[in-house]
C-alpha cells in the first residue's frame, strides 16, 4: 500500500546527502526532505524502528560514525547540512560587487536562522543527548559565527559606498561582538577546534580597532582631537591583540591587519604631533571614552522552507504529495491511549473499587461483628457447599494420597542429594589417603573442601533445605490427623451431618424466636441479592468500557483538525475537550455508587436491629449454643482441609524445584570428582617418574663409584645371547702405563703383545704412533 511512497522516501534522502557541492539546487533537495520528514513526524513515532547514520561535521571524532533510532535525529542532520549550505553558498558568491555583498549577507542571515530553529525547534524534541557538534553551545557559537560573517558584509558594503565614519564604526563594533559571542560559547563547546576559537578571538580585535579607528576619524572632523588621540591609542592595541593570533588567520585578513596598522600608526603620530603643538587637549583615558553605539544589521532569519514546510507540501505542491497521507497519524494512537487510560481509571478507581469496598464492608458487618446469629446462619448456608466440596474433591483420602506423592518427591531429591555427598566423602577419603602415602611435599594440591567451596557450601545449604522441609511436612501431617475425622465427616454423607450437627426440631421453639429468624433470614437475603446485584453491575460496567471504541471518533476530529489547520502540527492536546465529552457517559454510573452507599446504610440498620430483636428472643436456649459449636468446628475443619491442601501444593512445588537443585548439584559434583580424580592420577604419575629417576642416577652413582677391576659375580651375568657390543678390554693398571697425549689414540685392543712391546711401542714417538687416514678404524680386538 505504501510502497511508492517508501521509494519516494529513499529518492529524496538519497538527494540529499549528495548534495556535496555549494549550488542553490541543494537547497530545494534538502529542504524537501526536511519538510517530509516534518510531516511524517505525525504520522509515526520518533523511535521509527530505523537507524539512521551520520558522522560529526565538527570536533575529534569526525571519523567515528553515530546512529540513532530517531526521526528527530535525521531531521536535526539534515537541517545542520542546509544550514552548511547556505554559509558554503555565502562564502562561494564574489563579495567585491555591491550585489554579491547583498546575497552572500542573505545566505548568512538564513544559515542563522537554520541553526536558530535547529536549536529552538528540533532538538528538544529529540527526546536522546544530541551529537557534539549539535550541543547548544556549539549551535550557539555557530549561529553568532554566522550573523558576525553576515554584519561583516553589511560593514564591507558601508565601505564601499563609502558611508560617515561614524556608521562604519557602529557596524564595525557589532561585527566585534557577534565575533567576540561566538568565541567564548567556543570555549564551552567540546567540538569547535582551538584553532576556529583563536581565528574568532582575532577577527574580535581586528574589528574592535577598526571601529575604533573609524570613531577617531569622526572626532577628527568633529574637532575632539584629545579624543581622537585615545581611540587611535586604542586601535593599536586592538590591531596588536589580533596581531597574536597570526597563526591562525590566513593571509588576506593578515595582510588587512598589517595595513590597519601602518594607518593607525601613521595618524596616531600626526595626531599626538598636533596635539602635543597645536591643540595641548588632554587625552582622556579610555574608561572615559563613550562607548561606540552598535548598529545591527544581521538577524536570524528561518527561511519559509523550514519554518513552514506544509505549504510547500501538496498534489502541487514544489516538495511533492504527502507522503503516507491515508495512514492514521501516529498522534492519533497516542490519543485514543489516553483516552483508555482515563476511562480505566475512571471506571476502576472511581466506580468498580468504590462499590468493593462498601461490599467487603458489609460482609465484614455481616460476618465478623455480630458473632452469632448472622454468623450462625451464614454457616448453615455455607456448610453444604463446603460439604460437597470436599466430598467431590474425595476428602482426606486425596489428602494422604497427596502427602505420599510429597513424600516419594522428597524421597527422590534426597537420594540426588546423598549421592553427590557420598562422591564429595568419596573423593575427600582418596585424596586425604594420597596425602597420606606420598607427604605434604610431593601432594601439594589443594584439599577438597579449598578446591570445592562452593560445592561443599551447597551441601550445607541444601541439608537446611531438607531438614526446614521435613519439619513442615511433619507440621501439615500432624494437622490432617487432628483434623482427620472433621475432615472425613465433611467428605461424607448428608445423613453423617445432620447427626453431627444438633437439630432444632428437638427444641422446642417459641413463636417470638421464630418471628425473629425469620426477620433475621430475610435481611440476610436481601444482603446476599445486594451482593449479586453490584456483581453484575460492575461486569455490564466493564462490557460497557470494553465496547467504548473512539477511534473513530478521534480520527473524525483529526480530519477536521487537518482541514481547519493545515498547517498546524497535530498533538494529542487538541482532544482534550472530545475526552471530556465522551467520558459524561459514565456520569450515571457514578451516581449508582452514591446510591449503593445509602441502600448499604439502610440495610446495616435493619440488620442490626434484627439481630438485637434475635439475641433477647432466644436468651435461655442452650440448643443453640450446641449447633454454633458443631456448625464452628466443621467450618474450622473446612478451612483447615483448605490450608492442608494448599501446604500440600507448596510442598509439592518446593520438592519439584529442589529436585533441579540437587541435580544440578549431584551433576556437578560429578564433574568435580572425575577432574579431581584425573588430575590426581597425573601427579601420581609425575611423582612415580620423579622417583624412578632418582633410583636410575643413584645405581648410576654406585656404578662409578665401584672399583675399576671389579667384576660382576657370575649369578649376576645376564642370561641369554648378549647383544652386540665393541668387546670391553681390561683398563691398564694406573702409574707407568697411563695414557697420554704423546701415545696417540688406537681403537680396539692388541692381543698377545707384551708388557716390553707394549713400553718399546710408547717410546717410539708421536709419529709413529699417530692415526692417519689411510689406516682406517679397527673396531674390538683386530
Amino acid at each position: 500500500m505504501f510502497a511508492k511512497d517508501l521509494e519516494v522516501v529513499d529518492k529524496l534522502r538519497a538527494d540529499a546527502i549528495n548534495v556535496r557541492e555549494p549550488h542553490s539546487s541543494g537547497i530545494r533537495k534538502l529542504a524537501a526532505y526536511a519538510g517530509q520528514l516534518t510531516w511524517m513526524g505525525g504520522k509515526f513515532p520518533i523511535d521509527i524502528g530505523a537507524d539512521f547514520t551520520w558522522y560529526p561535521a565538527l570536533g575529534y571524532n569526525t571519523q567515528r560514525p553515530i546512529s540513532q533510532n530517531n526521526m528527530s535525529f535525521e531531521l536535526s542532520n539534515i537541517l545542520y547540512n542546509l544550514a552548511s549550505l547556505y554559509s558554503q553558498l555565502a562564502y562561494s558568491l564574489n563579495r567585491s560587487s555591491a550585489e554579491g555583498l547583498k546575497s552572500a549577507c542573505n545566505y548568512f542571515c538564513m544559515a542563522a536562522g537554520v541553526v536558530s530553529y535547529l536549536r529552538s525547534d528540533v532538538i528538544p524534541d529529540m527526546r536522546s543527548t544530541p551529537p557534539d557538534d549539535m550541543d547548544d553551545v556549539s549551535l550557539e557559537s555557530l549561529q553568532h559565527l554566522l550573523l558576525a560573517q553576515a554584519q561583516e558584509c553589511f560593514w564591507q558594503k558601508a565601505v564601499m559606498d563609502g558611508l560617515k565614519d561614524i556608521s562604519i564604526s557602529r557596524l564595525a563594533a557589532k561585527v566585534s561582538d557577534y565575533y567576540a559571542d561566538a568565541g567564548e560559547w567556543a570555549v564551552k563547546s567540546d567540538s569547535i577546534s582551538s584553532e576556529w576559537i583563536h581565528h574568532m578571538n582575532a577577527k574580535h580585535h581586528h574589528f574592535a580597532a577598526a571601529a575604533q579607528y573609524r570613531a577617531a576619524c569622526e572626532c577628527l572632523d568633529k574637532r575632539r582631537y584629545g579624543e581622537e588621540v585615545a581611540r587611535l591609542r586604542d586601535s593599536l592595541l586592538c590591531v596588536n591583540e589580533a596581531l597574536k593570533e597570526s597563526r591562525y588567520i590566513n593571509k588576506i585578513v593578515l595582510g588587512d591587519l598589517h595595513g590597519l596598522k601602518a594607518k593607525v600608526e601613521e595618524d596616531l603620530k600626526r595626531a599626538e604631533k598636533d596635539n602635543d603643538i597645536i591643540y595641548l587637549i588632554p587625552v582622556p583615558p579610555k574608561s572615559e571614552l563613550k562607548s561606540i553605539d552598535r548598529a545591527n544589521m544581521a538577524t536570524p532569519k528561518v527561511p519559509k522552507e523550514v519554518s513552514d514546510p506544509m505549504s510547500f507540501i501538496g498534489d502541487r505542491g514544489e516538495f511533492g504529495r504527502p507522503l503516507f497521507a491515508k495512514l492514521v497519524p501516529f498522534t492519533v494512537h497516542v490519543a485514543a491511549s489516553i483516552y483508555n487510560e482515563r476511562r480505566d481509571r475512571l471506571v476502576n478507581r472511581s466506580i468498580v473499587e468504590e462499590l468493593d469496598e462498601l461490599t467487603a464492608s458489609l460482609h465484614e458487618y455481616v460476618i465478623f461483628r455480630y458473632e452469632d446469629p448472622p454468623r450462625l446462619i451464614e454457616a448453615l448456608h455455607g456448610l453444604v457447599s463446603h460439604a460437597e466440596e470436599v466430598r467431590q474433591q474425595d476428602g482426606a483420602s486425596r489428602l494422604w494420597r497427596s502427602t505420599e506423592d510429597v513424600a516419594k518427591l522428597k524421597e527422590s531429591d534426597l537420594t540426588l542429594y546423598n549421592e553427590g555427598v557420598q562422591l564429595l566423602q568419596s573423593e575427600a577419603a582418596e585424596d586425604e589417603r594420597a596425602r597420606e602415602q606420598h607427604g605434604t611435599d610431593r601432594w601439594r594440591r589443594l584439599s577438597s573442601r579449598n578446591a570445592a567451596t562452593k560445592l561443599y557450601d551447597q551441601v550445607d545449604e541444601i541439608q537446611g533445605y531438607l531438614e526446614s522441609a521435613n519439619r513442615s511436612d511433619e507440621l501439615v501431617k500432624e494437622k490432617l490427623r487432628e483434623s482427620e475425622r472433621l475432615i472425613v465427616l465433611l467428605g461424607g454423607s448428608t445423613r453423617d451431618l445432620q447427626d453431627f450437627v444438633p437439630s432444632s426440631r428437638r427444641t422446642a421453639l417459641t413463636q417470638q424466636l421464630q418471628k425473629e429468624i425469620a426477620r433475621l433470614r430475610a435481611i440476610l437475603g436481601e444482603v446476599g441479592t445486594l451482593e449479586s446485584r453490584r456483581k453484575h453491575k460492575v461486569e455490564a460496567l466493564r462490557d460497557k468500557a470494553r465496547s467504548d471504541d473512539i477511534n473513530s471518533v478521534i480520527l473524525t476530529e483529526a480530519g477536521r483538525l487537518e482541514r481547519e489547520f493545515p498547517m498546524q502540527k497535530i498533538e494529542a492536546a487538541q482532544f482534550e475537550d472530545l475526552f471530556d465529552r465522551r467520558l459524561q457517559r459514565y456520569d450515571v454510573d457514578q451516581s449508582t455508587v452514591a446510591e449503593e452507599q445509602q441502600h448499604q446504610s439502610d440495610l446495616e440498620a435493619r440488620l442490626k436491629d434484627a439481630n438485637t430483636a434475635f439475641a433477647n428472643a432466644r436468651k435461655g436456649d442452650t440448643s443453640t449454643k450446641e449447633r454454633e459449636q458443631a456448625l464452628q468446628k466443621l467450618e474450622n475443619a473446612y478451612f483447615k482441609y483448605k490450608e492442608i491442601v494448599s501446604n500440600l501444593d507448596v510442598g509439592r512445588k518446593f520438592y519439584n524445584d529442589l529436585a533441579k537443585i540437587v541435580a544440578r548439584f549431584r551433576d556437578e559434583c560429578k564433574n568435580f570428582v572425575y577432574h579431581r580424580r584425573f588430575e590426581a592420577s597425573h601427579i601420581e604419575s609425575e611423582i612415580t617418574m620423579g622417583v624412578s629417576r632418582l633410583d636410575i642416577s643413584d645405581s648410576l652413582q654406585q656404578q662409578r663409584q665401584r672399583p675399576l677391576d671389579t667384576q660382576l659375580p657370575e649369578s649376576q651375568a645376564p642370561v641369554g645371547e648378549p647383544l652386540a657390543a665393541p668387546v670391553p678390554t681390561r683398563n691398564p693398571p694406573l702409574g707407568a702405563h697411563m695414557w697420554t697425549p704423546n701415545m696417540g689414540i688406537k681403537f680396539g685392543g692388541t692381543h698377545g703383545v707384551s708388557d716390553a712391546q707394549t713400553r718399546n711401542s710408547s717410546t717410539q714417538g708421536y709419529q709413529s704412533n699417530q692415526w692417519t687416514p689411510d689406516q682406517g678404524l679397527r673396531f674390538g680386538g683386530q
